[in-house]
């Protein structure tokens, strides 16, 4: 199976316009052989926890009619779609929430953040549920950047057949996630680890780009570099 990991530089605040970005990106790695797309953390608003605590139209629901060209996108290009924002949980909460659109544009899967890092936990609801979905065969987990320094989460996936961890982030060009998190994850239990991040300004920094993944050994099987919005191509399995 082929996953594309993607960078882009989100629009603090502005869903319609990272939708469309989004989009596009399904629909490009879609028409590359892509059956999977990840997207980085809370690239539905940008890294923005002040702002989308302040503006309660950036909350989303499961069902947002926001998401229709997303769905749209994965319909067309036969993927499933992993992006991530700030979603309405059961309750009066909001999470940071992983929505898995699958390839007929329904919801695969939902996850919910589970460790919280600074002021997200002002602003957010941690999750207490792992993420799973499986796909063509292929059992995925899900987890959100500071959740990724947490090893029993791979530690789960591993135990529950996961063969591909997909992790959602936020990270800066100086972050060590990228030479002693992700390897180790991948290495110490066996998955392929798939990173999708962020590039530009964001409330915690600047994004650092270099999406990809590793294999099971630790190896880095793909980056999409430092600088360029867009998609890199993985094989796993």
């Amino acid at each position: 199976m082929i996953i594309a990991a993607t960078q882009f530089a989100p629009v603090a605040g502005d869903i319609d316009a990272n939708v469309r970005t989004i989009a596009g990106l399904v629909r490009a790695a879609g028409a590359e052989g892509a059956r999977v797309v990840v997207f980085a953390e809370l690239c539905l608003t940008g890294y923005e926890p002040s702002l989308i605590r302040d503006t309660p139209g950036l909350v989303l629901t499961e069902d947002d009619p926001r998401l229709a060209p997303v769905r749209e996108a994965c319909r067309a290009a036969g993927a499933a779609a992993v992006v991530n924002g700030p979603v309405r949980t059961g309750g009066t909460g909001v999470g940071i929430t992983t929505l898995v659109i699958g390839p007929d544009g329904s919801l695969l899967a939902r996850y919910d953040k589970r460790n919280l890092y600074g002021v997200e936990a002002e602003v957010f609801e941690p999750g207490a549920v792992d993420g799973r979905f499986t796909l063509g065969g292929v059992r995925f987990a899900t987890a959100t950047c500071y959740d990724n320094r947490f090893p029993e989460l791979a530690a789960r996936a591993a135990a529950d057949g996961c063969a591909v961890y997909l992790a959602s982030s936020v990270l800066s060009a100086d972050n060590d996630s990228f030479d002693e998190v992700y390897p180790a994850r991948a290495r110490d239990f066996g998955l392929y680890v798939v990173l999708g991040n962020v590039l530009g300004p964001n409330e915690d920094g600047v994004g650092g780009g270099r999406a990809g993944a590793w294999g099971p050994d630790g190896e880095r099987i793909a980056d999409a570099g430092d600088a360029a919005p867009g998609f890199v191509l993985a094989e796993v399995g």
